[in-house]
């Protein structure tokens, strides 16, 4: 039962991805977690298990002309040295302080989701005119977002879309379409170092990994396609509810 559980995971985890920009690995631990995984093999199993889903979903963001790319070159500069380093600190911590601060992080993202639920204009399907202009961004901004989220996502051995969207919307005023297409296509990138520090380390049980994988893929296809015709701004709401709860839970589990 656990391990059809690790599979549902991944099918939640694969569609909420693909819809809202994220790889999916930050909501998959406290899940992981409930279900009886322990430690780091709820923290780092989901890791590896999101980079495809995330790439093909990013694949149907960038058939729509969403995909920003001098956004994710410059966020893949910077973050890829940072999450190396957040992934080779997580050695001198323990896996309860990261299944925390993973709560915590969801926790407070859904409830700014809630709050301040990203673009006036995010509705349109399927995007056209101001999704496709080419988007302004401070550097020093992006690059500072880059390495902040790298050295967490490192730390918390996840692929950091569920701070890149949040932090592309806000700091960097990219439409919420962009800004999802940018985090998945970045995450898919900040995964791999992670994964292979975590790796080497011994965090990842590669049997969770497949199972997730199995559900995440195809699932991560299908919400990338629901997201680009939907209304974005409900969706926003919908998901800062799920991450709400989620992070209540996961903390009370705690």
């Amino acid at each position: 039962m656990q391990h059809l559980g690790a599979f549902v995971v991944g099918i939640v985890i694969g569609f909420l991805g693909g819809l809202f920009g994220k790889g999916g690995s930050a909501i998959a631990t406290p899940l992981l977690a409930i279900i009886g995984y322990p430690g780091f093999i709820a923290v780092a199993s989901p890791l590896p298990s999101t980079i495809p889903g995330t790439l093909l979903a990013s694949g149907q963001y960038w058939k729509h002309r969403l995909v920003e790319w001098q956004v994710v070159g410059w966020s893949v500069a910077v973050g890829v040295p940072a999450t190396i380093l957040g992934s080779a600190l997580t050695k001198f911590t323990g896996a309860r302080l990261l299944l925390i601060l993973t709560a915590i992080l969801v926790f407070g993202f859904g409830v700014s989701f809630l709050i301040f639920p990203g673009d006036k204009k995010p509705g349109a399907s399927p995007p056209k005119s101001a999704e496709n202009d080419r988007a302004e961004f401070s550097r020093v901004r992006l690059a500072l977002i880059a390495a902040g989220v790298g050295f967490i996502s490192g730390l918390l051995a996840n692929a950091g879309g569920f701070l890149l969207a949040p932090a592309y919307i806000r700091l960097l005023k990219l439409p919420i379409k962009k800004s999802f297409a940018c985090s998945l296509a970045v995450s898919a990138v900040l995964a791999v170092p992670g994964t292979i520090i975590h790796a080497y380390l011994g965090h990842i049980s590669w049997t969770v990994t497949g199972l997730v994988a199995l559900g995440s893929v195809p699932f991560s296809l299908l919400g990338a396609r629901v997201a680009i015709r939907s209304r974005s701004s409900r969706l926003t709401r919908l998901y800062g509810l799920f991450l709400t709860a989620l992070g209540v839970l996961s903390l009370f589990h705690l």
